[in-house]
Formats: structure tokens, sequence, C-alpha cells
């Protein structure tokens, strides 16, 4: 009989909801939507990691709840990046995939994922994973608070021709070639539909393939179309019928216009943009990620002995055409949303894109929403994140300036917030 009180107190323990986790934020002005205009003082309510309210005026914090005074920020969603390898940092060292370890790669994404979040950047999409499973580790640990970072949407491992980019076994030995290979190569429709097939038993949110040659393999054999037609039309058609979507790793303008017709929702680089890629992207929806500060970053390397002799001659052949990739796209009507790939540049540098997609004459607006609104759209994920109202997920990050009127104060962001949860 005396162990009743406390069968009756562990009961009513279990029975009871836990409290609700309340964190009441005091801005000095709140940007909700990048079609919008700055607030004067605001007070966001979040609680158990989602915005419950935004109302005039600091009002008063709840019993138990707790209070970030940011009177002289201005508050906004975190930002997106579209294009980024959290599992990488630079480096021309290409034989490293020989001897680095999936846990040693790991830890990079984990170390990145935080410089990433810091940045102001509360979700990314990663396309193209150094190891197996890396990036779908990362996006449950980031959503269960165990390692700080953004929400993760992760196409894993990339879907490449025999030999072609995004094949890291490239510059190897046979022996060595075959001993790293990821095993997500493929010839014809059906190889390419079975590995769409096999990167959704594995985990990937999307398909992530190299539509054309690129610029850092170890290769000199040009920047247009990998696949075949039907071979992407394969990969596209599938990965639809199993809800996911491509995104094209492509430069050249051939590449491009056939990774659009055969249906991939976004062309990532986009380097050789002519008018009639442009109007396969336009029929078909698909949208420009256009990596400004990847072409950027891959030229300050170049005379330093960083890359090996077949890369550098092919980043000096693209350089001269990266900084007309956003205005060529503008031209023609092609739809853009913010990407950068980070870790081709040093991670936690994403922001610099903004100045870049500016320079290629978007508005300041223009841009905040590529990197929010459009960026959530693209992922599907617009109802979820890319503005703040009630409902939608704290995804939130606060600076000193209106990002309408400048979007490069957004390169010093000194408030992140991901679901709920305060990066330090």
């Amino acid at each position: 009989m005396k162990f009743k009180p406390m069968l009756a107190a562990a009961a009513a323990l279990i029975a009871a909801p836990a409290l609700a986790d309340t964190t009441v934020i005091h801005a000095g002005s709140v940007i909700t939507d990048a079609s919008g205009q700055p607030s004067g003082p605001a007070t966001i309510t979040v609680t158990d990691g989602r915005i419950v309210s935004i109302e005039d005026g600091f009002q008063p914090t709840p019993e138990g709840a707790e209070m970030i005074h940011l009177p002289d920020h201005t508050v906004l969603p975190g930002l997106i990046d579209l294009h980024t390898h959290l599992s990488g940092d630079p480096s021309g060292e290409f034989w490293r995939a020989a001897v680095d370890s999936p846990e040693w790669y790991t830890l990079l994404a984990a170390k990145n994922a935080r410089l990433t979040a810091l940045a102001g950047f509360t979700t990314v999409r990663d396309l193209g994973s150094r190891s197996d499973q890396v990036t779908q580790a990362l996006r449950r640990a980031t959503a269960d608070g165990v390692v700080s970072g953004p929400r993760v949407v992760t196409s894993a491992r990339t879907i490449s021709i025999v030999g072609g980019h995004g094949q890291q076994t490239n510059g190897f030995n046979r022996e060595t070639s075959e001993a790293l290979d990821s095993g997500f190569t493929c010839t014809g429709t059906v190889e390419c539909a079975e590995k769409v097939r096999q990167a959704s038993k594995y985990g990937a949110d999307l398909i992530k393939i190299t539509a054309t040659g690129g610029v850092l393999s170890q290769q000199g054999r040009g920047l247009e179309a990998h696949f075949s037609d039907a071979e992407m039309k394969a990969i596209a058609d599938t990965a639809k019928s199993l809800g996911l979507k491509v995104a094209a790793h492509a430069h050249g303008a051939r590449g491009i216009e056939s990774a659009a017709r055969a249906g991939v929702q976004t062309i990532e680089h986009g380097t050789y943009i002519d008018e009639a890629a442009a109007k396969a992207m336009r029929e078909n929806g698909t949208v420009l990620i256009p990596t400004l500060m990847a072409f950027q970053g891959i030229k300050e390397n170049l005379g330093k002995g960083f890359y090996t002799p077949v890369v550098e001659e092919k980043i000096r052949a693209v350089s001269a055409y990266a900084e007309s990739i956003v205005e060529r796209a503008r031209k023609w009507g092609v739809k853009t949303a913010f990407g950068t790939d980070a870790g081709v540049f040093p991670h936690g540098e994403n922001a610099g894109e903004l100045a870049l997609m500016r320079k290629g004459g978007m508005s300041d607006r223009e841009v905040l929403a590529s990197a929010t609104t459009g960026a959530a759209a693209v992922l599907g994920l617009d109802n979820e994140i890319g503005r703040l109202a009630p409902g939608y997920s704290a995804d939130i990050i606060a600076v000193k300036g209106d990002p309408l009127a400048d979007v490069a104060v957004l390169e010093k962001v000194e408030f992140v917030m991901v679901r709920g949860r305060v990066i330090e």
C-alpha cells in the first residue's frame, strides 16, 4: 500500500502534457515576407518550434517564456541555399577521395552545418555528398537538435554517366576507381531509372544528376551534355513517379536545353545559357540556380597550384561567362532562385551570392525573395518556410539595417533561430 502514492504521482506525470517551450522575440522591425515592407517594433511568439503570433509593439512576456530583445534589429525569415555540399571543404586535392573516411566527412558536415546556420541560412538543399549516408545522418541530427545546423534537404549521392562529372573516381587508376565506385553511374534508360529508385530507397529527398561535364572533375572533355535525351527523360520520369524532383548540374547550352525538356526542376550553374536553352526552361517551368559564389571562389585560386592544369583550363574558360549568367537569364525570362555551391568556396560565406545576384540586375527585393519565398517554392516547402507567419517553422534571423534597401546587410547576421532553437 505504501507504494500507491508514488505510483499515482508517476502516472500523473506521464499523463500530464509537457510544458510548451515558448520564446518571445522583441524586434525593432520585422519583414514577414520579401514582398512586404518592414514594420515598426513588433513581438514574435514562438512555441514548440513554430510561430504562434506576430503582434505590433513590444508585448509582455508570458510567465515561463524566454524573451529575446532585439530592439535595434530587423528580423526576417531565415535564408535558403539551394545548392550546398556540406560534407566537403574547398580543395584541389581530388585524391583525398581515396584516403578520407566517411567518419571524416561526417565531422566536416557537422562543422559546416553550424557555420552555414550562423551565416543566416536556416534551410539548405545539399546536392552531392562525399560518402554514403553522411547528409542523411546530418538531416536527422539537425532536425533532432543533436547538432546545430539548418534544415537539410539532400540528394545524397549524385547520378552521373560512367566516367562523367560527379563520379569521384575520375583520375585514379582502375583498381582504386573500382574500389571507390559509388554505384550511382548508369548507361541506358533502364539502368538510369534503376539508379533513381536506388537513391529513393536510400533516403534521398530529391535526385541530383550531372547533365553535362563539370569544371572541377579531372577531365578535359568539354562541358556539354553527358546523358542522352532518353536517359535524362527516364531519370526525370522515374523521379516524378516517386514524388521526387530533379536538380541538374548543367553548364553547356544544349545540355541545359535537354535537361529542361526532360523535365528537371532546376538547372544548377547554367554557365552557357542561351536563348534556345532559356526557351526550354520557360516552357517547362525550370528554375535557374546560378551559383555565382562558386565561380568567384574557384577563380580566386587560379595560378596558385590549387587545381590541376586540366581544371585550371576549364576555370579560365567558364570565368568569362559566369558574370553574365543572371543577366542573360533575366533577359530571356528565366526564373532564378538562390544557391551558391558552398563547399567549392568556404562554408559560411554563402551570403556573398546576394550582392552578386544584384550585380546581375536583380533588385534587393528580388534577391531577398530568391533566397526566401522563391527558394521555398522550389523545395515545395512554401507553406512551411520562407516567410514569417503563424503556423510556419520558426526559422528566423536578425540583422542591423534594411535588407530591402541593401541586401548586403545580410552578410552579417547577428541572430539565428532554426526550428525554434537559437544557434549559439
